[in-house]
């Protein structure tokens, strides 16, 4: 991990003459850009003076050029590169620091008289930022100004751009060079697409709206303004955009050209250079992702439509009838009186039903979830409206409460840059969990949707640049809150628009908490950089399409880049017609997401699992193998909040090197260990698969499926009853035994499934707390940590060790591992004989202790049973297996 950088000496700082050649894109001689007039350095960092070099009439409807800029780089980290543009003499718009905590930009300097190496009132043609620990290098072009970021260890050119810098009041354009036959970009969202990688000739807006998310290519409801470019041989970087006003992102594949409506350019670079360590790198700086209880990994039921508490219980009846895990059971708006926030129906939702409800979900172990929208009702006997008037903590337009409509009618909108706001969320979320105490909150329509278009009422609301916004540059202004309308400390809604959905989450995570003291789950569907810090994400509402079931695995991929690991898509779909078919190939892939949710909107189809034979029998078989892996999938949480890894990851994650995986997206991986690959095609027969290099095995029966050298495609025949699901070679997985909800499944011995590699060697990790305590990991918290590693002797005797890191949680001293199934072994012919030795000790074989062979795809496996390694203890598990009549040991791997 980098270490931020203090101001050394300048025996690290290399500021020297250089002159680079250009890969700028330029629009010709229509823009005049920006000269360098001053350039200052000291320690980690360079500041420049810009001046403009001419007015671009080409666009001089969009307003007057700002006359002279100030620019700041600087190495913040050893990995990260901040390039910073602004206005040099006027204040503007930047995403404050207590929404996203960051270093303040080492500027101001330049104002110094000007000596030796460190600063130069008549600049060079270049000059150079680089230190000795780092891999980025940024050169400053002096006349016309541009800039390149590139790497020292290989020259590669990163950011490349134009001299055509264009910078005014509401309007800003810069544009990077990129070699179109080796950058494979993804990210930039959210929008559904088509494809993972992103595709050369494509705008990407970001303006977050309720735009449906079944329409491909449109602005949604989150604004992510990153990409990853991964080139060969395997080397990544990242690129953000900190800017939180309404802009365009225009990839051409040779160049990527950004078009902003306000604020300022600032750039930060992530240097990689592996895909895990970008997103390491980003989350570092934007916030980890937060920690979600165990519960949330199991299986959660919804729809928007649930007539009323008696519907809600035949619903839990119905899966618990049908065998299928269900875990969280989640009401829509249906349960509110007059769609108002923190009330219930009393006809069909009353407190004399619902509350006996919820009580007996917690006595099953099963939790209940509710929704929550943003637009407060106006109705003057709403206690919630009452006590947010008194606390005036509603957005403004013109000097009064805005008001818009939505669900409830008329409506007020919080303004959670209020401090006040979040007190009063925080307030209202208690007193109602003191009626229903909720598990988590469901927050909704925080784009700010809304049901009318308000009218213009100044500059803001109608910018001189249209940004695309759904796809036919429709005013800003339509169906959400008006641009002109004002937060708190003055800030317009044209500036902090695409913030309301992190702000939202913000202060409803810490609502939970407070009230609660537990770690809180909250689901949004708005979010925007650093929102995975809050919350947890799904992909909107999407449609019963088969479209729809393959572009989700692209939205989870894409949102795993964001720092937002806990994705996931309404399984079945959320809009349209469903079919058994469908739903069935959904729950097969929807088992593996790492949010599994079934959704569907009102007045469609009712698709619960359970309603269909063959689709419940996919959804024990998928969710089964679910409930197994959750030992390892909580292990990935615990990664992801501690480095920003993806729980769901693309396969270029752990193959880099192999550009086959740039292209896959009907893939993914969960870790570095267990690839899903579903059937995603109505009527299909077959799954075309890749395997990257490496033995790959299957986990129901524990085969070997592959073992390439180089990466294969592979043809498959269609499983009925689930998606294909393969664990790597040299991994070694923690499972336990299914159950109906997660709280069972955590009282069952462990079993560990070893993947042998080729070379004889398994590795792989457990984190083990109680799920629900607020810290992860942390100094305050009690968790386990234990490390497991396998290896084959040359006598061929397997050894597996365990390696306690850290063991603060009580129940890891009781928890045991039962059985641990070793795959891979060489010989397909059962041994003659097995002895197996804990902790040096041979274990003598008897009705508790047992094992067996079997040989499934020219490969063995080994079963060790009737164990009792306690996991918070450190073991060694010897298995020796002889083959000859002396019995000697002859191969074991």
């Amino acid at each position: 991990m980098a270490t931020p950088r203090s101001a050394p000496a300048s025996c690290l700082l290399l500021l020297i003459l250089l002159a680079v050649g250009s890969l700028a894109v330029s629009r010709g001689d229509d823009c005049c850009g920006y000269n360098v007039v001053s350039v200052a350095g000291s320690g980690s960092a360079l500041s420049a003076r810009l001046e403009l070099a001419g007015e671009t009439p080409a666009l001089a409807e969009h307003g007057p050029d700002v006359q002279r800029l100030s620019l700041t780089a600087s190495l913040e980290t050893d990995t990260r590169l901040r390039v910073r543009i602004t206005d040099a003499d006027h204040p503007r718009w930047e995403v404050p620091q207590d929404i996203i905590p960051r270093p303040a930009p080492e500027d101001g300097y330049l104002d110094a008289p000007c000596s030796g190496n460190g600063a130069s009132s008549s600049p060079p043609r270049t000059r150079v930022l680089s230190t000795v620990g780092s891999d980025l290098v940024f050169t400053i072009h002096a006349s016309p100004f541009r800039f390149t970021v590139s790497r020292r260890s290989t020259g590669d050119v990163l950011f490349d751009t134009s001299p055509n810098l264009v910078f005014k009041d509401r309007y800003l354009e810069l544009t990077s060079a990129l070699p179109a036959d080796r950058a494979s970009l993804y990210g930039l969202g959210e929008q559904t697409k088509r494809t993972f990688r992103l595709r050369h000739n494509d705008t990407f807006t970001l303006w977050t709206a309720d735009i449906v998310a079944s329409n491909v290519d449109l602005n949604l409801y989150g604004s992510h303004p990153f990409y990853m470019d991964v080139r060969p041989p395997g080397t990544a970087h990242g690129v953000l955009l900190l800017n939180s006003n309404g802009m365009d992102v225009l990839y051409a594949g040779s160049y990527v050209t950004y078009k902003v409506i306000g604020g300022v350019l600032d750039f930060y670079f992530f240097a990689g250079p592996s895909p895990l360590a970008v997103v390491d790198q980003y989350t570092q700086l934007v916030g980890r992702p937060a920690p979600m209880p165990y519960w949330s990994f199991g299986f959660h039921q919804c729809r928007y439509g649930y007539e009323n508490v008696a519907d809600l219980k035949g619903v839990v009846a119905g899966y618990a009838k049908a065998k299928i895990p269900l875990e969280v059971m989640w009401t829509d708006i249906d349960y509110m009186n007059k769609f108002q926030d923190f009330t219930l129906n009393p006809a069909n939702f009353s407190f004399a039903e619902l509350r006996p409800f919820v009580d007996r979900l917690h006595q099953n172990g099963q939790k209940y979830v509710l929704i929550l929208d943003p637009g407060i009702s106006t109705d003057p006997t709403y206690g919630t409206f009452i006590r947010g008037m008194q606390q005036d903590i509603f957005l403004k337009r013109n000097g009064t409460n805005y008001l818009g409509k939505v669900f409830p009618g008329e409506v007020y909108f919080p303004d959670f840059m209020n401090p006040r706001a979040a007190e009063f969320w925080a307030n209202e979320i208690s007193l109602f969990r003191r009626t229903i105490p909720v598990d988590g909150l469901w927050i909704d329509m925080n784009e700010i949707s809304n049901f009318i278009n308000p009218e213009p009422m100044n500059a803001l609301d109608d910018p001189p640049y249209r940004i695309n916004s759904n796809g036919f540059h429709r005013p800003i202004n339509n169906l959400t809150t008006p641009a002109s309308a004002v937060h708190y400390g003055g800030v317009s809604e044209y500036d902090a628009h695409n913030l309301f959905g992190l702000l939202e989450s913000r202060a409803t995570n810490h609502a939970l908490l407070r009230d609660t003291g537990r770690r809180p789950f909250v689901l949004s569907r708005s979010t925007f950089v650093g929102s995975g810090r809050y919350t947890a994400h799904w992909t909107g509402d999407n449609a019963a399409k088969w479209d729809d079931l393959r572009y989700s695995i692209n939205t989870m991929l894409s949102f795993g880049l964001f720092g937002v690991p806990m994705i996931g898509a309404d399984i079945c779909g959320f809009g349209g017609v469903t079919t058994e078919e469908l739903c069935g190939r959904w729950i097969q892939l929807g088992a593996f997401y790492p949010f599994a949710r079934d959704h569907s909107a009102i007045d469609t189809v009712r698709r619960e699992p359970y309603l269909w034979a063959s689709v419940a029998a996919s959804a024990r078989k998928s969710l089964g193998l679910r409930y197994r892996l959750l030992p390892y999938i909580y292990t990935l949480m615990h990664e992801a909040h501690t480095t920003g890894a993806p729980i769901a990851r693309p396969l270029f994650f752990s193959y880099p090197e192999d550009v086959t995986t740039y292209g896959v997206d009907r893939q993914f991986l969960l870790g570095r260990s267990v690839l899903v690959s579903p059937v995603l095609e109505q009527g299909a027969t077959t799954v075309d698969a890749y395997f990257p290099a490496g033995r790959w095995f299957c986990l129901y029966d524990h085969s070997l499926a592959v073992d390439t050298r180089s990466g294969e495609r592979v043809t498959l025949p269609a499983l009925a009853d689930t998606a294909y699901v393969h664990v790597a070679g040299g991994s070694i997985l923690p499972l336990q035994q299914s159950a109906m909800t997660t709280a069972q499944a955590r009282r069952t011995p462990f079993h560990l499934l070893v993947a042998l590699a080729e070379d004889g060697t398994a590795a792989g990790d457990l984190f083990l707390d109680d799920g629900e305590s607020p810290e992860m990991g942390g100094t305050r918290s009690e968790f386990s940590l234990v490390k497991f590693s396998c290896a084959t002797w040359s006598d061929g005797m397997v050894r597996l060790r365990s390696q306690v890191v850290h063991n603060s949680y009580a129940p890891s001293r009781t928890l045991v591992i039962s059985k641990v199934v070793i795959m891979g072994l060489q010989s397909t012919e059962p041994p003659r004989n097995v002895a197996v030795y804990v902790n040096g000790a041979e274990v003598q074989a008897n009705r508790a202790v047992s094992t067996s062979y079997r040989s499934r795809g020219g490969l063995g496996a080994a079963h060790v049973g009737g164990q009792s390694l306690v996991v918070g203890e450190e073991f060694e598990l010897k298995v020796a297996m002889s083959y000859l009549a002396l019995d000697s040991l002859s191969i074991g791997v």
